[in-house]
């Protein structure tokens, strides 16, 4: 049976976090309805100095005040008031760091996600991060939920991701971000075909295919 990541996991450095969530699970169990995926893709957003992140300059609105709370909460945004995506807060309590999951790998609850999504394609069903939100059921309503609860958690992974299967590259819709665009701040697993469409589609010529630190 697998472990939940508890709450001093959470507590650690933002690129460590990330660097161990790639080949984890995000599970739910809302309604009553279990699934879960691999995380294959994801994306740090580094608190106040990153000209990409919500919570840049000190920023904190609302929409925000989610990501000042200790590492080990959900942290879920709309976009085009439409799409739901869904962050995973690291890091001490008052900096505002956290990581955006892109791209999940179908684990569990298989037929309940393409009832969500409306599709019997299973390499559409969580390979990007509005789609994994509704195959999901994650909205709004667990924004700031706890996840070492009962109802979105992430399991640790059976084995460790080998250093040499994680790719670093740049953020994906950011151009705004002045500098701070060309980071290599996105990880995901080579070669996995549930990564998100911009993977699939292009390859960066800056991508490096092995995991370091900023």
């Amino acid at each position: 049976m697998r472990m939940k990541f508890d709450h001093k996991f959470y507590l650690n450095d933002t690129f460590e976090i990330a660097k161990n969530l790639l080949g984890s699970s995000l599970c739910t169990n809302i309604n009553n309805e279990f699934v879960s995926g691999r995380i294959v893709e994801l994306e740090v957003y580094f608190g106040t100095i990153d000209k990409a992140s919500h919570s840049y300059g000190g920023r904190k609105t609302k929409r925000t005040e989610t990501m000042y709370n200790p590492g080990g909460i959900a942290y879920i945004y709309l976009i085009y008031g439409l799409y739901s995506l869904f962050n995973v807060v690291t890091g001490q309590d008052g900096i505002p760091h956290a990581i955006l999951i892109r791209a999940l790998e179908p684990f569990s609850g298989i037929d309940i996600m393409k009832k969500r999504r409306k599709t019997d394609n299973i390499l559409n069903l969580a390979s990007g991060p509005g789609k994994l939100c509704s195959a999901l059921n994650l909205s709004r309503e667990q924004n700031g939920m706890d996840l070492t609860g009962d109802t979105v958690w992430i399991d640790q992974p059976e084995e460790t991701v080998p250093e040499n299967m994680i790719v670093r590259a740049g953020r994906i819709g950011i151009d705004y971000a002045k500098e701070y665009k060309d980071k290599l701040w996105r990880f995901y697993i080579k070669d996995n075909p549930n990564v998100s469409k911009q993977v699939q589609s292009t390859r960066q010529k800056n991508d490096q295919e092995v995991f370091t630190k900023p």
